[in-house]
């Protein structure tokens, strides 16, 4: 029986015509999805040969039904339609295979956005979204060690540059809304720990805006900030100190960890002399040493037999860089590497590990300091074989509050083969390290360390 086979269907056509534009613009875009380190390349060839299987299949029940003799022409007709049995078998393929290329293509390209709308930003994409994930998933392990400001401003920075992030906090801080809470509730200062988490969060400004928020008017609340009634408050849900900050971390889902030194109650001591006293004077608590006017001799823990907090040693023993600082030597800095397993930890660990000096003094501990002067301190109460590097700041431009100098790289320090120096001062504030100028210091210090392969 003879059959007269209509022109091509348009609708095909229409479909065809429908995609071309949207996936011109995935095709040009493919070199950056086939790019190294994205992980997705080889799903893509498990996609496609899964496509292929059940294609081969479907091809095999189309030609078993045009090899069964039928008499019914409107099935001859449809299989005709169908199958673009009227055009030259190389152009056929070539059109179903196009059209499922398209196909393929396009959902793949959608289901990746709807998968991860939830993560993208809005002025990202997903190509950039997942090369940075991956590029910060294989970052060095790093464990950056002090407290205040100066350890979130470095964390700030390392954030962008690694996942594999650990910060260690000093629980010596007694001052504040953090003292009011030690004393009340027993439980150790979240302050330091606070600011970290909201450094490593994804959402920084709105987080580090409602975590700092203090509460006025209320003469219960007064002084308290949100962030720190936070942790307390899981603290108590979760019946440990240490579990308000694992919670913490998971809630806000921060960019790495921050851990508590010690979970011991510590108190911070000094020995000071101050003017017009002939003895030393012996200064209790983190939050009083600052004010007494006089100049710190030696700081030590009260008991001195803390112990670290287990999870420390593992991510010291196991890190690539171990950063300490910056931060206030004596109240922020210190209170850690005091902790003596800690110290050891440090030591036995195979890490870079870089002290990063202060830009500016510190009104009542390091008046007068010079980059030597907070080498030789740290020093004396640590040991002297502890560093590989030492990065310091020589950018001294801008104005500083008349409590505070510049701490120079003097030749002191700069004849130290450890030394490093590098602009890192933040422009508008220059008495700060600048989050991103140290973070990339600190990079290119690693880098030069561990070699092409880092």
């Amino acid at each position: 029986m003879s059959l007269t086979v209509p022109p091509i269907p348009a609708i095909i056509l229409l479909m065809s015509l429908f995609y071309v534009k949207r996936m011109w613009e995935l095709f040009l875009d493919l070199p950056r999805w086939l790019r190294p380190g994205l992980g997705v390349k080889r799903w893509l060839v498990v996609t496609l040969v899964g496509i292929t299987l059940v294609s081969l299949g479907i091809a095999v029940i189309i030609i078993d039904l045009y090899r069964t003799d039928s008499s019914d022409p409107a099935v001859l007709t449809f299989l005709s339609y169908a199958s673009l049995r009227f055009l030259p078998r190389i152009l056929r393929a070539a059109i179903f295979g196009g059209i499922g290329a398209l196909f393929i293509a396009f959902g793949m390209y959608k289901l990746n956005r709807s998968l991860l709308r939830p993560f993208l930003r809005p002025d990202s994409d997903v190509v950039t979204t997942l090369a940075d994930f991956q590029r910060r998933n294989r970052g060095p392990r790093m464990v950056a060690i002090g407290g205040g400001h100066g350890l979130a401003s470095l964390l700030r920075g390392l954030k962008t540059r690694t996942r594999n992030l650990t910060a260690v906090v000093t629980v010596a801080d007694d001052g504040g809304s953090s003292g009011k809470l030690r004393e009340s509730f027993g439980i150790l200062p979240p302050g330091d720990i606070r600011n970290c988490l909201a450094a490593l969060s994804n959402d920084e400004d709105m987080l580090t805006q409602l975590f700092q928020y203090r509460f006025t008017g209320s003469p219960d609340l007064e002084g308290h900030s949100f962030g720190n009634l936070f942790i307390t408050a899981l603290a108590d849900i979760t019946g440990s100190f240490e579990g308000a900050v694992v919670e913490s971390g998971r809630v806000l889902s921060v960019n790495g960890r921050v851990l508590p030194s010690t979970l011991h109650n510590v108190k911070l001591v000094a020995s000071m002399e101050l003017p017009h006293v002939l003895h030393e004077v012996r200064v209790e608590g983190e939050s009083k040493i600052p004010t007494m006017a006089g100049r710190v001799r030696r700081v030590w823990l009260e008991p001195d037999d803390a112990p670290v907090f287990p999870p420390v040693i593992n991510a010291l023993l196991s890190a690539d860089v171990i950063i300490v600082g910056p931060g206030s030597l004596y109240t922020s800095l210190l209170p850690n590497l005091l902790v003596d397993d800690l110290l050891a930890s440090i030591r036995a660990s195979r890490a870079v590990k870089i002290y990063v000096c202060n830009i500016a003094t510190q009104e009542g501990e390091t008046d007068a300091f010079t980059a030597a002067d907070h080498i030789r301190a740290l020093e004396n109460h640590v040991g002297g074989d502890v560093f590989d590097a030492i990065l310091c700041n020589i950018n001294y431009s801008g104005s500083l509050n008349s409590t505070s100098v510049w701490v120079r790289a003097d030749d002191e320090t700069l004849a130290d083969e450890r030394a490093k120096t590098a602009d890192l001062a933040d422009n508008s504030h220059p008495w700060r390290h600048d989050s991103d100028k140290l973070a990339q210091a600190i990079m290119n210090i690693y880098n030069e360390r561990a070699g092409p392969l880092a």
